[in-house]
């Protein structure tokens, strides 16, 4: 049994990693109803001016502080540029803008910061802690409380502020929300801000665990059975879909994978979200789409 909680906890911890790249994915979603797959481009993008800034001797806080500004600067560009003047435009379309601006993100990083996979320390040491008689990854723990602390600020930013009041109702029905007043460029502005500051967060993370690369951006097809479990509307959906995915991985790879002769890893979180999409289309938290004819 402790082998059957050591494997269980490592996945749920481990799990925390997918929801922060999730977590991107649904604030845009919230506000424009539009699934961003240029997120994985910011969250490369966001590490790789990071460890650029840092690699030229740039404190860690500065460095840090850098790149937020950039990632907010370049939010409001693609606010500017690429969303407003798509503004009306069918979901179909706003998508394939935003799968347009992943190629452009990577190809100006690779341009600007080179190709070149680059080390991340972030002084978190990988090393195992025991708590009682379990053994757990202190990087992962960290990891969790990141994750922690980044869900917890943007509920109280989205819960208990007037922005979040609009977003909510830009959320709701975009039409009554501009009939009142609601600035939707401003709430998009703000939305892909914050979704760049959570890319950073995730970037950082994955970059330190696996290095930045660009290969690095890849890592949101791990978000899509997170998004689908949980639901493409809520935060907390993202952080549950990401625990389930994380801890039926873990279990599946110990007990399934040596029946199957392993190498289970890389897709039975696709079957786990493909069985979803069987019971709950709209996820554990989603909303569920009524059409009245």
């Amino acid at each position: 049994m402790t082998f059957f909680f050591e494997t269980l906890l490592g996945g749920l911890l481990a799990g925390t990693m997918y929801s922060l790249v999730a977590i991107g994915f649904v604030l845009i979603y919230k506000a424009s109803g539009v699934f961003n797959f240029a997120q994985g481009s910011m969250l490369l993008f966001a590490a790789l001016t990071f460890v650029s800034l840092h690699d030229q001797g740039v404190p860690f806080a500065l460095a840090l502080l850098l790149t937020v500004l950039v990632m907010i600067v370049g939010a409001l560009l693609i606010e500017r540029l690429v969303l407003r003047p798509l503004v009306n435009r069918s979901q179909i379309t706003l998508f394939m803008a935003t799968l347009g601006l992943s190629f452009i993100i990577e190809g100006l990083a690779q341009g600007l910061m080179g190709s070149q996979v680059r080390a991340l320390d972030l002084g978190i040491d990988d090393v195992p802690l025991f708590l009682g008689p379990l053994m757990l990854s202190q990087f992962d723990l960290i990891a969790a409380a990141a994750a922690v602390v980044l869900v917890t600020a943007l509920a109280l930013l989205f819960n208990k502020t007037r922005i979040g009041v609009s977003l909510r109702a830009v959320a709701d029905d975009t039409t009554a929300a501009l009939s009142i007043g609601i600035n939707l460029n401003r709430i998009w502005q703000i939305v892909w801000a914050v979704a760049g500051v959570v890319g950073l967060v995730a970037g950082l993370l994955w970059g330190a665990r696996q290095g930045v690369q660009f290969s690095l951006s890849l890592v949101v097809l791990k978000a899509l059975p997170v998004l689908i479990i949980g639901g493409f509307t809520s935060i907390g959906g993202a952080i549950v879909g990401g625990l389930i995915v994380g801890a039926a991985e873990n279990l599946a790879e110990v007990y399934i994978g040596p029946l199957i002769g392993g190498g289970i890893t890389p897709w039975f979180a696709y079957v786990l979200a493909l069985a979803f999409l069987y019971i709950r289309p709209a996820g554990l938290f989603g909303e569920r789409a009524i059409e009245r004819v």
